[in-house]
């Protein structure tokens, strides 16, 4: 294997084997896999209020105005609901308005669409 093209600089670089067909070759960083595909299909979403949860707890509903292969959203008439000081996992129903606003994908451990989402009582929980 040998480095061809300008001499090892700048573009125009391309792997290739001693001997090999230069028409057959491929550029460095296009090798088989390196092509990205998004984590999730959201674009059904696009224009739907959604709700994402965040590691750390936190929790925004919004409309869903854009996204990336990252996850990283665009929310529009976006509101936090404020979380109990006592208890972190436990939301109170004091909300705070926080209009446009982008997500960054690594922090966002949810994405789920608002209609058909209804709060019922935990089965697990022992009285």
């Amino acid at each position: 294997w040998r480095l061809s093209g300008s001499g090892g600089r700048g573009r125009g670089n391309f792997i290739k084997r001693e001997g090999q067909d230069t028409s057959r070759h491929r550029r460095v960083g296009e090798m088989a896999g390196d092509k990205k595909s998004a984590v999730l299909d959201l674009s059904k979403h696009v224009d739907q209020r959604v709700r994402v949860k965040f590691t750390g707890g936190r929790e925004v509903e919004g409309r869903l105005k854009g996204f990336d292969t990252l996850v990283n959203l665009v929310l529009d008439e976006c509101i936090e609901y404020m979380r109990d000081v006592d208890d972190p996992y436990k939301l109170t129903d004091e909300k705070r308005q926080l209009g446009l606003i982008v997500c960054r994908g690594t922090a966002v451990t949810l994405v789920c669409p608002c209609d058909g989402m209804m709060e019922i009582a935990n089965p697990f929980l022992q009285e």
